[in-house]
């Protein structure tokens, strides 16, 4: 009888489970991460595609100034196992409109150093 062997997994396997496994310890943490802001680029990228379509989703400036009031959290979307991570402001559950990616984030105001590693992650 011949044993299988385990198949070595990708880099890109392995990073994507870490960040799984990250965002699934950050996302059950009872406190909740201060708003470090977000990158300029992102700001920039975020405000010109609300201009080319609006009211699809949360306006930047009105989201920026909820993380900012509310703090954030980390959350898995609907299918944990595909890898996507997002950053809600605390009071909210809508991925749709008030998500944000941790590579959005500026690294500089980050203090959590797991969260540090998702930001990198991601």
């Amino acid at each position: 009888m011949m044993e299988s062997v385990p198949s070595p997994i990708s880099p890109e396997e392995e990073k994507k489970q870490k960040k799984i496994s990250l965002a699934i310890e950050l996302s059950q943490t009872p406190e909740n991460f201060s708003f470090p802001g977000i990158n300029s680029e992102t700001y920039a990228k975020m405000k010109a595609d609300e201009e080319e379509f609006p009211g699809y989703a949360t306006p930047i400036d009105e989201l920026l100034e909820r993380f900012t009031k509310e703090g954030m959290k980390v959350v898995l979307g609907k299918n944990p196992e595909s890898g996507n991570v997002y950053i809600l402001p605390v009071q909210s559950n809508d991925i749709e409109n008030d998500g944000i990616f941790p590579k959005q984030l500026q690294m500089e105001g980050i203090t959590d150093e797991k969260l540090k590693e998702l930001v990198i992650l991601d």
